[in-house]
């Protein structure tokens, strides 16, 4: 019962923990978001591409189910992009940025097939 508490009590600590610094994280990933050209470029092109998938569905070219599957590729992306650029100071590099870049050449051929 007491390693129950324990486990529990470390659980708690660890979340409230985890939860006062996300505001913090968060605030400096807009920032970089904002202002680093690399990443700029990369969420411009995941902007657009989700225009295009919005756009594609509308004229009956996509299905729903299509455009959740390119949806999920291109939150991937972006997900990848914030873990490259949480692991260099809220930037990409140039090697980082080529990588996204294929992976979203990758996704928009799959738009408007």
């Amino acid at each position: 019962m007491k390693k129950v508490l324990i486990v529990a009590a470390l659980f708690s600590v660890f979340a409230a923990s985890a939860f006062a610094q996300a505001p913090a994280a968060e605030r400096k990933d807009n920032h970089f978001q904002k202002t680093h050209p690399r990443r700029e470029q990369v969420n411009e092109r995941l902007a657009n591409q989700n225009k295009r998938i919005k756009d594609e569905v509308k004229a009956g070219d996509l299905s729903k189910a299509q455009a959740a599957g390119l949806h999920k590729e291109d939150r991937q992306i972006r997900q990848e992009e914030r873990t490259m650029a949480a692991q260099n100071g809220g930037k990409i590099t140039k090697l980082e940025q080529k990588t996204l870049n294929q992976q979203e050449n990758k996704a928009s051929a799959q738009i408007g097939k």
